[in-house]
């Protein structure tokens, strides 16, 4: 699956202030549901609900809250560079400043995974999260998110 299919570059944020895990969360869900027209108390349920299950941050600074969420017909993702990184639970330890809210249709569960797995492939490659970390601007961590030089 394409990164392309599920993020768009109006949905790539940089210097996102967040003061913790609970407000960051909120404030991700909250533009998904505004730009999706979806509840947002439903997706924060969902998420939160995950999030219940363990973290999703997976180190390296690198978290990826994910859900499936009802009514949503095909995935959808936000990615978010932080102003400072903030704890998120991570099993290293370390503080997250690159997010990657991934919304799944609770239908078409090899999608669902295709998705999560291309997320996940990127944020692991260090040049990718280097260069998401260096981008000046919205449009420069999209371009560099997209491009992901082991894909």
């Amino acid at each position: 699956m394409k990164v392309e299919e599920f993020l768009s570059p109006s949905d790539t944020v940089i210097d996102l202030r967040a003061q913790d895990k609970r407000r960051l969360l909120n404030e991700l869900c909250n533009r998904a549901a505004t730009t999706l027209k979806l509840d947002a108390d439903n997706i924060c349920a969902e998420i939160l609900k995950r999030e219940e299950l363990g973290s999703t941050a997976v180190g390296g600074g690198v978290a990826i809250p994910h859900a499936r969420v009802e009514r949503l017909a095909k995935p959808f993702g936000i990615l978010a560079r932080l102003r400072k990184p903030i704890d998120f639970d991570a099993i290293d330890g370390q503080p997250v400043d690159l997010v990657f809210l991934l919304l799944l249709p609770t239908s078409a569960p090899a999608e669902q995974l295709s998705a999560l797995a291309t997320v996940a492939r990127r944020l692991r490659d260090p040049v990718t999260v280097r260069e998401l970390r260096r981008a000046g601007d919205n449009a420069s961590v999209y371009a560099a998110f997209v491009a992901h030089h082991n894909a």
